[in-house]
């Protein structure tokens, strides 16, 4: 198996010493070397905030943030100008105020990254920094891209490049003028967004010829450098949620044209917390086998609120467990949230599931339904609800979501996985609570 590259810093693993290993340590290296490699960017920064071995032109650091994205393209900048006299490089922002606030002075820029004695000069009237070897790096803003057209450099580094309003005119241009020296290399670095062109540069990572690497990483990645609470606030809010899994986990997530759900729905509706529930139910999508290869076992709660909303409480899918075991998780989810009632299609298992849920509980409230449509036909009346906004999901619920996001107007699942599990327990569940037939109470008439 290939080795995997310690995700900590040089530093900090040079921390994680034992005392004994640290003297042997400085013994056995002078102290002025030792000073340069506890201060240096490749003894400081997090494997995620290092360039990439081998031949490439383009990398791409995708990742959420606070990852460290502008202190790792302020580091390779400043290692270029040292490494190549008089090397001529591109700074490009998404406004020339980004690229002299962020990139230059920010708290991570060029001028924080470089250390004493080889700091660059900066010239904001001229938007130019000046190393003592003659090196120079020019500041560009992507929303003039015609700016771009004569410059030739070496070496450049676009930020934020997923905020550039014409990203791909400003490449293009960029491009065309990095021609000087034997290796010319262009450094992006963003938080990511479901934009056309930043997709089709990530599908080109391991095409023949492309020499594309990307880095992805999460907020997460670099927690030893920010604040604790910092941490914890923004996975308590954002967590899971769709813009916390872009701003923060680093990741493109897109919308299906044609889906019966879309992620902006689920973010318009979620709650923190559930209101007032007048009644909860359990519902189960069984695998039609056992093992590892198996399908999920979609087990999901929901409840109406008393406001008369559906509420989404928790998805407790499993896969790979047998009929016992699934069932176990099943009783566990009813018995936690209380529920009234357990809901699960018989259609595979027949008896069975009724059986093997009243082997673990034998008092469960159960009720099995039969499916007599597909499940995306059975899925558009649920996605209905949620269209005139009658459905909240209660926090964030990513894998039941993702499936959600997967079932096509028509027919036809786009995935993830094989099969929407999660997200037909989510439509019995709700058909069971707001759309199952009502019987009607006794009365009396009047004539």
């Amino acid at each position: 198996m290939p080795e995997t590259k310690d995700p900590r810093s040089l530093l900090q693993q040079i921390v994680d010493l034992t005392a004994e290993q640290q003297r042997a340590m400085c013994d056995a290296v002078p102290l002025g070397q030792l000073a340069d490699i506890v201060t240096s960017d490749a003894t400081t920064a997090h494997a995620g905030q290092l360039p990439p071995e081998g031949d490439w032109t383009t990398w791409l650091i995708l990742a959420g943030r606070g990852f460290g994205k502008t202190r790792a393209g302020a580091a390779w900048v400043h290692a270029q100008a040292a490494a190549t006299k008089g090397a001529r490089i591109a700074l490009i922002g998404a406004t020339l105020a980004d690229a002299r606030a962020v990139m230059v002075e920010g708290e991570t820029g060029v001028l924080a990254r470089s250390m004493i004695g080889r700091r660059p000069s900066f010239e904001p009237s001229r938007r130019l920094l000046t190393w003592r070897n003659g090196s120079t790096a020019s500041l560009f803003s992507a929303a003039e891209p015609e700016t771009l057209r004569g410059p030739q450099f070496h070496h450049a580094w676009g930020d934020e490049a997923a905020r550039w309003g014409d990203a791909p005119g400003v490449l293009a241009n960029l491009r065309m003028g990095l021609r000087l020296g034997d290796r010319p290399r262009l450094l992006l670095t963003t938080t990511p967004r479901p934009l056309p062109w930043l997709k089709q540069l990530v599908d080109d990572e391991g095409r023949a010829g492309a020499g594309l690497v990307v880095t992805r990483g999460r907020t997460y990645d670099n927690a030893a450098n920010l604040p604790a609470a910092f941490i914890a606030d923004v996975m308590r809010d954002y967590g899971g949620t769709r813009l916390g899994r872009q701003e923060l986990d680093g990741e493109i997530i897109d919308d299906i044209e044609g889906a019966l759900w879309t992620r902006a729905g689920f973010e318009a509706h979620r709650r923190r917390e559930a209101p007032a529930l007048v009644r909860t139910v359990v519902a189960v999508d069984p695998p039609a086998s056992a093992g590892a290869s198996a399908d999920a076992c979609g087990i999901v709660v929901a409840a109406l609120g008393a406001d008369g909303r559906g509420y989404v409480l928790a998805d407790r899918s499993v896969q790979g467990l047998s009929p016992d075991n699934w069932a176990r998780v099943v009783v566990a989810a009813a018995d936690m949230f209380s529920a009234d009632r357990v809901v699960a299609e018989v259609n595979n298992g027949g008896d069975m599931v009724g059986s093997v849920l009243r082997t673990v509980a034998p008092m469960l409230p159960f009720k099995p339904v039969r499916a007599a449509l597909g499940k995306v036909a059975r899925a558009e009346p649920v996605a209905a609800l949620y269209g005139v906004g009658l459905v909240s999901h209660v926090g964030p619920l990513p894998a039941l979501e993702d499936e959600l996001c997967g079932l096509m107007t028509g027919g036809g699942f786009a995935g993830p996985g094989r099969s929407p599990d999660r997200a037909d327990a989510l439509v019995w569940a709700l058909t069971e609570l707001m759309l199952a037939k009502k019987t009607a109470a006794p009365g009396v008439r009047s004539f």
